[in-house]
């Protein structure tokens, strides 16, 4: 009984929050998990959404969740979310039933190659797997299988890292007038008030991501949408804390090799495919182990520059209301009164870092940045915010329709006052702000920008949510009343003013 003695051991590893996809041959794994006193279960049809909704969980708590899947293809649907797990740092478990191992190679139906699936993305042995990235345990079964009951659940204790400060006191203290900026990626809900307090001390400039939680909280310090003025005027030296940056001027630190990089991450990915030094660790432990640190007081000339930016900012938001980007400011006006906010890839979390509001603190914010792709956004959604009844989503229109089957967990979540905003401009209009677009036939850029001309009507119809489109300033009026029940709200922005917006914006 091979693998009744690898479930018992994950329980023992503080597995306690399953998510299950039916099937014939994972029935024996079904009947085990039903047997835990005390677990968390979750189930969906569809196993990539599954994945992801998993995923959410293990960013929310910390702790491992399971996917349960059959065998057969159903296990490569897990692909994407394995892969975004990786990336995180999360530990989401894959729990795949096989068939027995005669069965390999041989095309017999739903037989094929599952062990060592998602290598390089997984650990493959519980013996090797520490809970800081995702595991797979692959289970052979015959028909008809018993796996037994199930032992008990234990307190799950995550592997705490060890980490070295010195090399970051050292780097903070050597050459320190050339000038620091501070990058704040997401961070953990746990590491916001330790780098709050160490922003501060330090005074220097701050651009912080949305998903840091401390966007509006260093609104003192903060470069806002400073991305072209740092790319323009590059800093001496760059901290970054918590995850890989959102905006454009981490990108091109790839070719300001000139500026010294240092990366405090949970994750322990650089993020750069260049020189750059590293701490691996929470950042809320590390920051407390490097202790005092002497305030800079360095401030350069890129605050002032930042503010009359942000003015320019305010009057083209004014100028182009129902522009896309003047329709999300109005937008996160009303988002203030969520109890969380989880933020799509691309367009989304880009335009709500320049544009949202800075007045009002956004602390609970979220997105998944691992692999910056699209797949089960709204799933993860659903995962990182099951107990939060008013939980909001910004998405665009492709990430949403990757994800159709996600509201199938509403009825297993809380779904009071929930709203899942989807920001329509017809395809990937984000692929229209790369520079080489323009120069592409118009076959290619056909291609690039997907457009659909679809609305979500009647997919809101087909689960039974709430349904509004905006297409004005004037009308998001319409969002003071709300039913208890999911909203879908549906933004389709003025494209003129939206391409008037951006060219504005360009000019010097």
């Amino acid at each position: 009984m091979e693998a009744a003695k690898q479930l018992d051991e994950l329980l023992s590893r503080g597995v306690r929050q399953f998510v299950v996809c039916g099937g014939a041959r994972n029935a024996p794994i079904l009947t085990w998990v039903a047997q835990i006193e005390g677990a968390e279960v979750y189930h969906h049809f569809e196993e990539r959404s599954a994945g992801f909704f998993a995923l959410g969980r293990t960013m929310v708590t910390g702790e491992p969740c399971a996917v349960v899947v059959t065998s057969g293809t159903a296990v490569a649907e897990l692909l994407p979310a394995v892969i975004e797990a990786y990336y995180q740092r999360r530990p989401l478990v894959v729990l795949s039933a096989d068939r027995p191992e005669r069965f390999r190679g041989t095309g017999a139906p739903q037989a094929i190659e599952q062990e060592e699936l998602f290598a390089p993305y997984t650990d493959n042995k519980l013996s090797f797997w520490e809970g800081l990235g995702p595991l797979h345990l692959n289970l052979p079964l015959e028909e008809e299988e018993n796996l037994g009951p199930p032992s008990c659940l234990e307190e799950y204790i995550p592997t705490v890292s060890s980490f070295q400060v010195a090399t970051l006191a050292q780097w903070l203290q050597k050459g320190i007038f050339r000038g620091l900026v501070i990058l704040v990626g997401g961070l953990d809900e746990q590491d916001r008030e330790e780098v709050f307090y160490f922003c501060q001390n330090l005074a220097v400039p701050v651009l912080a991501d949305a998903t840091s939680g401390l966007r509006e909280a260093l609104a003192d310090l903060s470069l806002g949408d400073a991305d072209c003025l740092l790319s323009e005027n590059p800093p001496g030296k760059v901290l970054r804390i918590g995850e890989v940056p959102i905006g454009r001027f981490w990108r091109d630190l790839e070719t300001l090799v000139e500026v010294e990089v240092f990366s405090l991450t949970r994750t322990g990915f650089s993020g750069l495919a260049r020189e750059s030094e590293l701490v691996i660790g929470s950042p809320a432990r590390v920051l407390k182990g490097l202790g005092e640190v002497e305030p800079v007081g360095d401030v350069l000339e890129l605050l002032p520059l930042s503010r009359q930016r942000t003015h320019r900012i305010n009057e083209l938001l004014e100028a182009f209301p129902d522009s896309e980007p003047g329709l999300v400011r109005e937008l996160s006006l009303f988002a203030t009164q969520a109890d969380s906010l989880f933020l799509g890839n691309s367009l989304p979390i880009r335009e709500w870092n320049d544009f949202a509001q800075r007045e009002q603190p956004m602390t609970l914010v979220r997105a998944c940045r691992g692999a910056n792709g699209i797949d089960g956004q709204l799933s993860t959604w659903l995962g990182t915010s099951v107990e939060e009844g008013e939980a909001w989503a910004l998405v665009g229109d492709l990430t949403t329709l990757y994800d159709l089957s996600a509201p199938y967990f509403l009825k297993q979540v809380t779904n009071e006052k929930r709203v899942l905003v989807v920001l329509n401009n017809d395809g990937g209009r984000i692929f229209e702000r790369v520079p080489r677009l323009s120069e592409m036939n118009a076959q290619v850029q056909t291609w690039m920008t997907t457009a659909h001309g679809r609305n979500l009507a009647h997919w809101a119809e087909m689960w039974d949510l709430g349904y509004l489109k905006i297409r004005c300033r004037e009308e998001l009026d319409a969002l003071d009343n709300l039913s208890d029940r999911m909203t879908v709200i549906e933004v389709i922005p003025d494209s003129t003013q939206t391409a008037d917006f951006w060219a504005r914006l360009k000019q010097k």
